[in-house]
């Protein structure tokens, strides 16, 4: 055995999703994207943003787990990566919020 032979054994990196798979994501997210722009266009009222956010999570949601390759992330990491973003996201609403009433 040298030592290239020894070096693929021990690599434990997991692999990543396959071009199949890139090309999948990359097509809901065309689909998605073509959604959001029809619902933006009916008349649905207030339900319209809570379609569009709702669209936006999952497209969100894809990107992560796929071009980022969260998937594949130990769980202690994604565990600790989801509060963390929720607590970014809570201080900047609460920041726009307060901006908003003191005008």
């Amino acid at each position: 055995m040298d030592a290239n032979e020894a070096w693929v054994i021990l690599d434990t990196t997991p692999q990543g999703p396959g071009m199949r798979s890139y090309i999948a994501v990359w097509g809901a997210l065309i689909v998605l994207t073509a959604t959001t722009v029809a619902v933006a266009g009916f008349n649905l009222q207030k339900i319209a943003i809570i379609v569009c956010l709702s669209i936006a999570a999952i497209k969100s949601s894809l990107v992560l787990f796929y071009f980022m390759h969260l998937r594949h992330e130990r769980r202690l990491i994604i565990k600790l990566l989801v509060p963390i973003a929720m607590a970014t996201l809570a201080i900047f609403i609460g920041l726009t919020f307060s901006d908003v009433i003191t005008r």
